[in-house]
């Protein structure tokens, strides 16, 4: 029990460095402007020569290191779920940075966020699986989260900019989802010493797909609004972790008719999820979204 209250202190410490990352770089991002239908890169150099934005790269190393401590005390299926709270923490965030009071339907849309989520993992009752994952495992997990990977990202040239960031949002989702998985097995190695984490390949498997991800995030911040991007982002991750806990870990979660009022709570999530990517604190706009 105590390791599962020293886990969640710490996804939600990762949560609020990944929340003021996020604030600094869509700074930094509006400041360069978006690219040509978001797919050319040649903005990314001018945000890399960018203080706010090199800030908020530094800023996403330590909530890096916050979410490994939280993987390895607790469940997948408990710490990436609890790191959607990252919503809430830029909401606090972007109000001071954009100077603009969130509202009550902005809170109203957090505490429907935050009921759902802990409906949601109360149901489900995630509990501790095995610390490492055979690598026949990986071996099939690896190259389908890949494929999908890669199948979203090219058919989100295809379509209009909602589209687009959308489907961007959910690449990078699973991505992340795919990372915190690696991340979680790479520290299971510490069992074994420093130097088994230094030998280990997901250890090195984190750090590939850690910056596929992170260049997937910039693309999707420039390909469309917050609003089309965000519940993807944040709903998307938690829930491939919930089921790679499950698959890979044997994280085993109370299922059956349950499913019903899990889905209900799931709702709830991506309905506060979505009405906060609305919220000009959130967007940093006066409108829907400051790009």
């Amino acid at each position: 029990m105590l390791w599962t209250v020293v886990s969640v202190v710490l996804a939600l410490l990762a949560a609020l460095g990944n929340a003021a990352a996020s604030v600094l770089q869509r700074r930094a991002a509006a400041v360069e402007g978006p690219g040509p239908s978001g797919r050319r890169l040649s903005w990314l150099p001018g945000l890399l020569c960018r203080p706010v934005w090199l800030w908020g790269a530094a800023t996403l190393v330590a909530s890096g290191v916050c979410q490994a401590g939280a993987l390895a005390t607790g469940p997948l299926a408990v710490v990436q779920p609890v790191m959607t709270t990252e919503l809430l923490f830029t909401l606090m965030l972007g109000s001071l940075a954009f100077r603009r009071n969130p509202g009550t339907g902005a809170w109203g849309a957090f505490a429907a966020m935050a009921l759902g989520l802990a409906v949601l993992l109360g149901l489900l009752n995630p509990t501790h699986g095995t610390a490492s994952v055979p690598d026949e495992r990986w071996l099939y997990a690896c190259p389908a989260v890949a494929a999908l990977v890669t199948v979203l990202t090219v058919v989100s040239f295809r379509l209009p900019s909602a589209a687009r960031a959308a489907l961007l949002g959910s690449a990078t989702a699973v991505l992340f989802g795919l990372t915190a998985a690696l991340m979680k097995d790479a520290v299971g190695h510490l069992t074994d010493g420093f130097v088994a984490l230094l030998t280990a390949w997901q250890t090195y498997g984190v750090v590939v797909a850690g910056a596929v991800g992170f260049l997937l995030l910039q693309l999707t911040l420039h390909a469309g609004t917050l609003v089309a991007s965000q519940p993807a982002l944040t709903l998307g991750d938690a829930f491939l972790s919930v089921v790679l806990g499950a698959l890979l870990f044997d994280e085993r979660l109370t299922l059956g008719w349950w499913v019903l009022p899990e889905a209900a709570a799931l709702g709830l999530i991506c309905a506060g999820s979505m009405k906060l990517a609305r919220t000009p604190a959130v967007a940093g706009h006066d409108g829907e979204e400051m790009w």
